[in-house]
């Protein structure tokens, strides 16, 4: 891993990563934080990555400018619970509470820690019973399931059949958190992204293509609402 700046208003900093996978350069900008790597073969030359950097400097900064903020969650603002924006109102609780088309939250406490209690609480509750009812369909069984953070997938299904979920899916729809939970069940029986993988899944979710697309135009929304204060 090396660094490099490339210069201008703003500076913005790359990260620079050999790769013995890579064929070619490669430029991404991470839809989260907005961070810049650029990945080169394992032979390439670094001055030949800078160069190639400098000749795609238009695009990064257009790129760059597009991203949206982060957002966090504060008393008398929303925040997506199954799709639906909901209002944060600060009342006497002792823990958030989800309402008809609110949240209330203690307020003396900071906000984030306390919806992001309910919400992992919530989607633990939401995808154990998906995942039980697809698994019931299957005719399968999973070995447990685990509720995360993650950043670079929403799911994932392990050898040993252990579930894991992004908790962060119980603020997009509802449907949508279901196929997810199709998803990884499927591999349960095919644990590859093969043809018959996914004539499982259509079988389990017939409309799974639009599911997936929400994620894909949707999804860097969910990450970039902040919790932790």
């Amino acid at each position: 891993m090396g660094r490099h700046t490339l210069q201008g208003n703003p500076p913005i900093d790359v990260t620079l990563r050999h790769s013995a996978r890579a064929k070619r350069l490669s430029l991404r900008v991470s839809r989260l934080d907005g961070r810049v790597t650029l990945t080169l073969p394992k032979r390439a030359a670094e001055r030949e990555g800078i160069a190639f950097l400098r000749s795609k400097e238009h695009w990064l900064r257009s790129h760059l400018r597009d991203l949206r903020p982060v957002q966090p969650v504060a008393a008398g603002q929303t925040v997506l619970f199954q799709g639906v924006p909901v209002e944060i109102v600060a009342a006497e609780v002792k823990a958030a509470q989800i309402g008809q088309g609110f949240i209330r939250v203690r307020a003396v406490q900071p906000v984030g820690p306390q919806i992001k209690a309910l919400f992992r609480h919530q989607a633990r509750d939401a995808l154990a019973l998906a995942s039980d009812r697809y698994a019931a369909q299957l005719g399968r069984s999973y070995s447990r399931l685990t509720i995360r953070d993650t950043r670079s997938r929403w799911g994932s299904c392990s050898a040993q059949g252990a579930l894991m979920y992004s908790w962060r899916l119980i603020m997009a729809p509802p449907a949508v958190l279901d196929y997810v939970a199709a998803h990884e069940v499927a591999h349960l029986v095919e644990m590859n992204h093969q043809p018959e993988f996914w004539s499982v899944v259509a079988r389990l979710c017939p409309d799974y293509q639009k599911k997936r697309q929400w994620l894909r135009d949707h999804g860097d929304l969910l990450h970039r609402i902040r919790f932790d204060d």
